[in-house]
């Protein structure tokens, strides 16, 4: 047997592969499986969406990919590189957060671009167009509209409706 004696990284123990390509192939079967199952269940969109997922193992497994992850989950180095990858990621996400509580860089962006704007815009915070409608307001200042006179119980079938439609104001 020649893989029985795995040689030090980079080249992974045979059976490593062939392990790594044998659970693969039986996720995708597996897949591909339940995908001719929902295909006859007539539910061909998800049939296929799941066909494509499927088939994603297999794929990795022909180019090369299942290889290469053999290669890097025995190295020490590569996974200090994920380290530092996942760091970065987790700094860059906090950064994000902090800048969105308190309103941060983009906020500032966007009042120096309209201070840069030609033609006079306001650079006022709320401010209102001249052209707008009157401001919208708030829900507690809102008054209440006026309730609709109730129509004459009998006289009409649709009363009940026409008093839901004045009430939206339709």
């Amino acid at each position: 047997m020649e893989g029985t004696n795995c040689p030090m990284p980079p080249n992974p123990c045979l059976e490593d592969r062939m392990i790594a390509e044998t659970v693969c192939s039986a996720v995708s079967a597996a897949g591909l499986g339940i995908a001719l199952i929902t295909a006859y269940r007539k539910r061909f969109l998800t049939a296929t969406r799941i066909a494509a997922y499927a088939l994603v193992p297999v794929g990795l497994v022909m180019t090369g990919v299942v290889e290469w992850l053999a290669d890097t989950a025995i190295s020490p180095t590569a996974w200090a590189g994920f380290g530092v990858l996942g760091l970065s990621w987790v700094l860059f996400m906090a950064t994000r957060v902090v800048e969105r509580r308190r309103g941060g860089i983009r906020q500032d962006r966007k009042e120096s671009k309209q201070q840069r704007r030609p033609g006079g815009a306001s650079t006022q915070p709320g401010a209102v167009a001249p052209t707008a409608s009157a401001p919208s307001l708030d829900p507690g200042s809102r008054q209440a509209a006026p309730r609709p006179a109730a129509a004459p119980k009998g006289d009409d079938d649709f009363s009940d409706i026409e008093a839901i439609l004045k009430k939206h104001g339709i």
